[in-house]
């Protein structure tokens, strides 16, 4: 059986599917019950859900009775607070769990993020697997309101392009690193198949619509004020910086993803297209 923690996000949702479509046995958590979060009609048949906190460890340990392998996916919340993920790792441990997954960042290997999270992971005792993505094609729903009232994006950096990454095929890469194997001690970075700007997602929206959209380029300061709404103070630094000055490492085209899939990225146009209804 698996356990996938953040069952109700961007990649979380999608990994359930997946694996529950490869004939595992899956158990859902999240910190939300389904009934606020995700109806019940949308867990796929057979997926039992459980509401945890990684927060409060001794929470977990029903979901992890008869566990084979645990993804790990924590909330900006958790890392912006400083979580300490031993405790829920020891409790997966004691409960049988041999291999663990955790969705960690590009940004660890650039050192724009702390370690804390994959320092935990590799001293847990347990076959462990690192996932770092690179940015979500889905970061730009952050753009989704004033496009449907305003056809216009407001973004910062409007010229410096990332390979920024379906969240679908993150979901993807980890279902196959806990169905598969060969995976145990591997870091895979993952992107998408080409570094794409700001201002060019902005287009491939306007496709996606059909009518014009308008991108209107914020400087660092007015992106700082406004990101600082609902993510931690480091965090949205941090982010800056990846934004605003990355490194080669942050645009590069990694091939991770493609040998985890079989098959390239999706690139950010086919996501938008996907996803058109959630600008008009």
């Amino acid at each position: 059986m698996i356990v996938v923690t953040g069952a109700t996000g961007k990649v979380g949702q999608p990994l359930v599917r997946a694996l529950v479509e490869a004939g595992e046995d899956v158990t859902a958590v999240s910190r939300n019950v389904p009934a606020r979060n995700v109806p019940a009609r949308d867990l796929p048949p057979g997926v039992r859900h459980h509401r945890a906190d990684l927060a409060e460890p001794e929470q977990l340990k029903p979901a992890l009775d008869g566990a084979d392998a645990l993804f790990l996916l924590t909330s900006g919340e958790f890392i912006g607070s400083g979580g300490d993920l031993g405790p829920a790792l020891d409790t997966a441990r004691a409960a049988g769990v041999g291999r663990v997954v955790l969705l960690s960042s590009q940004g660890v290997g650039t050192g724009h993020h702390p370690p804390v999270l994959e320092d935990a992971v590799r001293a847990s005792g347990l076959d462990w697997t690192l996932l770092r993505p690179g940015g979500f094609h889905s970061n730009t729903l952050l753009w989704a309101d004033t496009v449907r009232t305003r056809r216009e994006v407001v973004a910062p950096f409007g010229d410096v392009a990332l390979p920024t990454i379906d969240p679908a095929d993150i979901a993807a890469a980890a279902a196959a690193t806990l169905r598969g194997s060969g995976h145990t001690g591997r870091i895979y970075d993952l992107t998408g198949p080409a570094p794409i700007t700001p201002r060019k997602q902005t287009a491939a929206i306007q496709q996606a619509l059909g009518e014009p959209v308008r991108f209107m380029e914020q400087s660092r300061s007015e992106a700082r004020a406004h990101m600082l709404a609902f993510m931690p103070e480091p965090v949205v630094e941090s982010t800056l910086d990846m934004l605003g000055t990355p490194p080669p490492a942050l645009r590069r085209v990694s091939p991770d993803t493609e040998l985890l899939l079989g098959r390239p990225a999706r690139p950010f146009a086919h996501w938008a297209l996907t996803n058109a209804a959630a600008f008009r």
